[in-house]
């Protein structure tokens, strides 16, 4: 980093008085700390990585002390950085700010494979930390795990389930399963039996129901996964809790089970019977109705659950959530991006598959594409209905799609609404949808005084114009 850069970033914490997503303070007026281990660990564990800034004391309101020894910081944050797993290399710049000296520590971003990197001293399940906000918490077992799953390649979608049996699947289904084997993976064609084929394609493992055959083909899954489906709920409001004009808390309130396909067709008529329509006369006096979302992007929304959810044993006790508030739908389910992908690159680039036996057998079946087509297919019907691009985000662990309906009018949202959406990190393409203005509008005339006024804050200070940069309420 250069030093006009990192003076700038100096400035910029002294006025805001804030961490950041991507910025830690410490003082080290006096002498190293001595933990730096969770940090070092968080920043490590997300993309965009971090900066720990030595010199600025954030209990003496954010004032700069300096730093004891320049030298000997650097030395001993390299002994720490050499203590996590894998070893962390921090690049340092030390620059004079009014008449002080201050420490710079850029830590890289870890590529997924080498997720998560942790303290040795204590180990890969209590050394693990994620940045959320300003803090460092631990990661939870999922968390671990799921970086783990990638690294490893574990294949949860082939687990087997040992207790279920093939005389309890849908005969038909499978039957229809086995004609379109042959028919279109032609070396399976002929003088492989049915058993053998079950075998080659993961419907089965030595005999066994694997989680993807009993998913695509049972009668009733939860059976031996109650969890193993979806819970859908229409609200009178537009948060959780709100209670209607009856004092009702839902509109509407089921649980979806059954195959794969079999919930998917539940949960779209679940929407479609709870969505609102508008109906709109033309000048010649002909009527159309317009669906509040559409089908087709509530249809792939939900399908890209359904496929790509985590289906390891930590989360076969969660069920996908269908939320339909006043003025938005949400869809969530467990389980992050799987691989290198990040919420940008969605859409972009094919990603890496979770599930790929199951959308193997999902695509044979005429379910899904299994081209990665989903998300440009929601948001070309988005656009084509008239209302905000779909909104996709990842928390905790969850994945989560939300289409808004466009029925409460951008003129709406006030600076608290924003604010409050800010509440995790919003990129500018999330932001744009939430206020249905124009990019250049929602930014300049919007997004920016915001900042200027302190009320939000960038993630990437020192780089304003990266299309990672993220806004967070303050």
């Amino acid at each position: 980093m250069q030093s006009e850069v990192l003076i700038t970033i100096i400035e910029e914490v002294c006025r805001q008085k804030t961490e950041k997503q991507t910025l830690e303070l410490k003082s080290a007026e006096f002498g190293c700390p001595t933990t730096l281990f969770d940090t070092l660990s968080s920043f490590s564990n997300q993309d965009d990585g971090g900066i720990i800034l030595f010199g600025i004391d954030e209990k003496a309101g954010y004032r700069i002390v300096g730093v004891y020894d320049a030298q000997d910081l650097q030395k001993k944050v390299t002994e720490q950085c050499k203590q996590m797993e894998p070893s962390v290399r921090a690049l340092f710049t030390v620059c004079e700010y009014d008449g002080k000296t201050v420490v710079c520590a850029e830590i890289p971003g870890a590529d997924a494979v080498d997720r998560p990197v942790y303290y040795k001293g204590v180990g890969r399940m209590k050394g693990s930390y994620i940045r959320v906000g300003e803090s460092d918490e631990p990661m939870s077992e999922y968390e671990v795990y799921s970086y783990e799953a990638f690294r490893k390649r574990f294949r949860d979608d082939i687990r087997t389930v040992d207790n279920a049996r093939l005389q309890l699947f849908d005969r038909e289904r499978m039957t229809e399963y086995l004609n379109l084997v042959k028919r279109e993976r032609k070396n399976l064609s002929e003088n492989v039996s049915d058993e053998d084929i079950f075998e080659l394609m993961g419907v089965t493992n030595n005999g066994i129901p694997t989680i993807a055959g009993l998913l695509s083909f049972s009668q009733y899954p939860q059976t031996f996964f109650p969890q193993l489906c979806i819970t859908a709920v229409s609200l009178p409001g537009t948060e959780m809790g709100e209670i209607g004009n009856d004092g009702e808390r839902f509109i509407d309130n089921k649980r979806i089970t059954g195959s794969i396909s079999d919930m998917l067709d539940d949960a779209v008529e679940f929407v479609r019977k709870n969505s609102r329509t508008k109906t709109i006369i033309d000048d010649s006096g002909k009527r159309t109705d317009k669906p509040e979302y559409p089908m087709k992007a509530v249809r792939e929304a939900i399908l890209n659950a359904l496929v790509h959810r985590d289906y390891s044993i930590h989360t076969e006790n969660t069920p996908i959530r269908i939320e339909m508030y006043r003025d938005r739908m949400e869809v969530t389910n467990s389980g992050g991006l799987y691989g290198r992908i990040n919420v940008d690159s969605l859409g972009k680039m094919h990603p890496e598959t979770r599930n790929a036996v199951l959308a193997n057998i999902l695509e044979l079946m005429k379910i899904t594409e299994n081209r990665y087509s989903g998300i440009p297919t929601m948001r070309k019907e988005c656009a084509d209905s008239g209302i905000p691009a779909p909104e996709f985000s990842v928390i905790h662990g969850e994945f989560k799609v939300v289409l808004r309906n466009g029925y409460y009018s951008a003129a709406s949202k006030s600076n608290a609404d924003i604010i409050s959406f800010c509440s995790t990190p919003r990129s500018r393409a999330e932001l744009i949808a939430f206020t249905g203005k124009s990019r250049t509008y929602t930014m300049i005339k919007i997004i920016a005084p915001l900042v200027d006024a302190g009320k939000l804050r960038l993630t990437i200070p020192d780089k304003p114009k990266s299309s990672k940069q993220r806004y967070i309420k303050t």
